[in-house]
């Protein structure tokens, strides 16, 4: 799994530092840990993303779907191939991976403008006109 810079940080630290605190005989395979020394469980961590949510004082939920969906969303909007996003994502059928092709109106009038010679044309006799 690609993993950045930031990201292995992160997980060396963990690693070196909370991990052996919390490990027992029982959670020898596994990553990432609860604070009682078993696997951390998508539950689990559906519990910790929305204790720092709150925290964070963000005004909408936030999901592991949210999640999910901003970083299938990034990567496409990045110019990421969907096959990839596919495979990183988990998904047997690219079908499945379509639905985060769905771009936003003005996501869409963003590139038109600031892609497309006419609407460059038209963009700037409306700011020397202006």
């Amino acid at each position: 799994m690609p993993l950045g810079r930031l990201g292995r940080d992160a997980v060396g630290a963990y690693l070196t530092r909370a991990r052996p605190a919390l490990a027992t005989l029982r959670s020898r395979g596994a990553l990432f840990l609860n604070h009682r020394g078993g696997r951390l469980t998508r539950q689990g961590c559906a519990v910790l993303l929305a204790k720092h949510a709150k925290s964070a004082r963000l005004r909408r939920r936030v999901t592991l779907h949210t999640l999910r969906h901003s970083f299938a969303t990034h990567l496409l909007e990045g110019g990421a191939d969907i096959r990839v996003v596919q495979e990183l994502l988990g998904h047997a059928s690219v079908a499945t991976t379509q639905i985060y092709t769905l771009v936003t109106e003005e996501h869409l009038r963003e590139v038109y403008v600031a892609s497309h010679p006419r609407a460059l044309k038209a963009s700037k006799e409306v700011t020397h006109a202006g």
